[in-house]
């Protein structure tokens, strides 16, 4: 890497960090900017952010590894995301929204008490510590190799960004980097294809060259049954992971619940095909990776292709994916923390701005843990394999329950503990013991099927139960009435003015943000050689920006008046 990387990646780092002190002035007015900004933050926010949280450096380190051993298999992979989010918009997303809560934690605490609430609370702390930390590792390891700096400063460095402006600026600074980063990563991609084709020959070179099957949607181990057993498991996750229902949560209506979904699923239906493509050109490029050598396909030929300046900025794209799913993570860690344990269990009198400090320290003490647990990987050996499994293992366990119930009045505490249980049990019992054991290990389909289908099939045991005793719930009788409650109210009209002046104040630091993304863009693509590609890609960037501008000056809410909140519709 040259010089004019690392102040590229540097400069971008700053405005992430800007952006996110930014929004202090906005988190630190009531708990609902915090934990909510303001509850009725635009969709395409929130579907932009729960579609940039949702993949990270991983996406282009093990999807990118597929797509060079097995072509378009690994588009087939990430079209089950597609069809999930679409599955998660038409029956899921409303349902959150309905319940009238800001979190999953506050609704598993109405829906089925306060036990419960803490036993998946305390689970999911757990998991999302070990997950964090997986997906910081593999991002500082990447920055390790392509800078003189060592693993554990490049972690150190990553990780207190992250955590330092998630804390100043609650939700309100994770879903407006989120969108820039968006916009970061897919100009950095978009730079790359243009170049790979260049290097090698034209598209007829790469389609001639590629290897027999190449364009195959299955391969051995990613069979059929592999991908429909990953649709279920994808719903499930897309649906039911706690810092993905925030993104549900948090829109103005169960329209825009939906609509955060389906623009997820529209994104994840046309970007792999653009991410996945560098790859796949590198095996013509150079066919004789072998192993995890694969796992360095993508940063490999952008280290081929790009001049000084562009690789810095790939690579900040990538880190941006990555930071983008840590930030997520750990603002939902802090939320439920506060409102869920710190509120209930330690001071249930604590006001509005205590329990926003309390989640600004949770913040960091959980995010300093998540830096000291990817700093001991290298120790360990092989952990993100292993958290990855105990996501497929524990996924549908602790997330498959609590939809399940979005549904049904008939589960109780004692159903959906000892579905998750039970669940848990089993299926870490084949992941780990089957094998010494008994000889057998479940290859990926069947694991897959497994750890949904299983906490699926308790569940209906369950419903079946409870129907033939004609039993329900009394919890979700007493949610039901609450939520009649709560949609035959609207909001107070200063919280409606207060929270359209945060999103007017959002959509401006975002349109702004974009703005300084495509001039520099642009100046990289002047300074660089073969920069045309650059240039075009920061030039419309910075078009779209300066028209948001515009736009924004024409709807200022100092000329028009802000409308009056309107009743939600059944």
């Amino acid at each position: 890497m040259a010089q004019l990387d690392f102040w590229v990646m540097a400069v971008f780092a700053l405005l992430i960090f800007t952006i996110g002190v930014t929004f202090t002035r906005v988190g630190s007015k009531s708990s609902q900017a915090f934990f909510e900004a303001g509850g009725e933050t635009p969709w395409w926010i929130n579907g932009l952010s729960l579609f940039i949280s949702y993949f990270s450096a991983g996406t282009f380190v093990v999807w990118g590894s597929i797509a060079y051993k097995h072509g378009l298999v690994a588009n087939t992979i990430q079209l089950t995301m597609a069809i999930s989010g679409l599955l998660t918009a038409h029956f899921i997303a409303e349902r959150w929204k309905r319940t009238g809560t800001r979190t999953a934690a506050e609704y598993i605490g109405l829906r089925f008490g306060t036990t419960a609430q803490q036993f998946y609370t305390y689970l999911i702390l757990l998991l999302s510590l070990v997950n964090t930390s997986a997906v910081l590792y593999p991002v500082g390891k990447m920055v390790y190799v392509a800078t003189p700096f060592s693993l554990n400063a490049c972690i150190i460095a990553i990780g207190i960004t992250i955590v330092l402006y998630t804390a100043a600026g609650g939700l309100w600074a994770v879903l407006v980097t989120d969108v820039v980063q968006f916009v970061v990563l897919t100009a950095a991609v978009l730079i790359v294809i243009p170049a790979a084709f260049g290097e090698v020959g034209g598209v007829n070179n790469f389609l001639s060259g590629t290897p027999k099957d190449f364009f195959e949607p299955f391969s051995q181990d990613y069979t059929a049954g592999f991908m429909l057993a990953f649709i279920g498991y994808q719903t499930v996750y897309i649906g039911g992971n706690w810092s993905y229902v925030q993104r549900y949560t948090s829109t103005s209506s169960e329209r825009n619940a939906k609509k955060v979904a389906y623009l997820f699923s529209l994104l994840y239906l046309v970007s792999p095909i653009i991410w996945m493509l560098p790859p796949m050109v590198y095996r013509v490029i150079n066919p004789s990776l072998q192993g995890l050598e694969a796992e360095g396909a993508y940063m490999m030929l952008c280290q081929q292709v790009l001049p000084a300046g562009l690789i810095g900025l790939v690579l900040s794209g990538m880190i941006s994916a990555t930071s983008s799913k840590a930030n997520t993570t750990v603002n939902l860690a802090a939320v439920v923390f506060a409102n869920d344990v710190y509120k209930k269990v330690i001071s249930k009198n604590a006001s509005d701005k205590t329990l926003v400090l309390i989640a600004r320290l949770f913040t960091l003490v959980f995010g300093a843990g998540t830096i000291a647990v990817a700093m001991l990987v290298p120790y360990v050996g092989g952990i993100v394999n292993v958290v990855l499994s105990i996501a497929a293992v524990a996924g549908g366990a602790l997330f498959a329950p609590i939809i399940w119930s979005l549904f049904s009045k008939r589960q109780t505490s004692f159903s959906v503990m000892t579905t998750t249980l039970c669940a848990l049990g089993i299926n870490l019992f084949f992941k780990v013991l089957g094998p010494s054991l008994l000889g057998l290990s479940l290859s990926r389909t069947a694991e897959t099927i497994m750890g949904v289908g299983l906490p699926l099939l308790v569940l209906g045991l369950f419903e079946l139960y409870y129907r033939s005793r004609n039993q329900y719930s009394p919890e979700a009788l007493a949610l039901e009435r609450r939520q009649a409650e709560h949609h035959e109210t609207t909001h107070h009209n200063h919280d409606h003015r207060e929270a359209q002046r945060q999103n007017a104040f959002g959509v401006r630091v975002i349109v702004l943000a974009s703005a300084a993304v495509g001039l520099g863009i642009l100046v990289l693509g002047f300074l660089s050689e073969r920069g045309s590609v650059t240039s075009v890609v920061g030039g419309i960037i910075l078009a779209f920006s300066l028209f948001g501008l515009w736009r924004l000056r024409e709807k200022s809410p100092s000329t028009q008046p802000l409308a009056e909140p309107r009743e939600v519709k059944q």
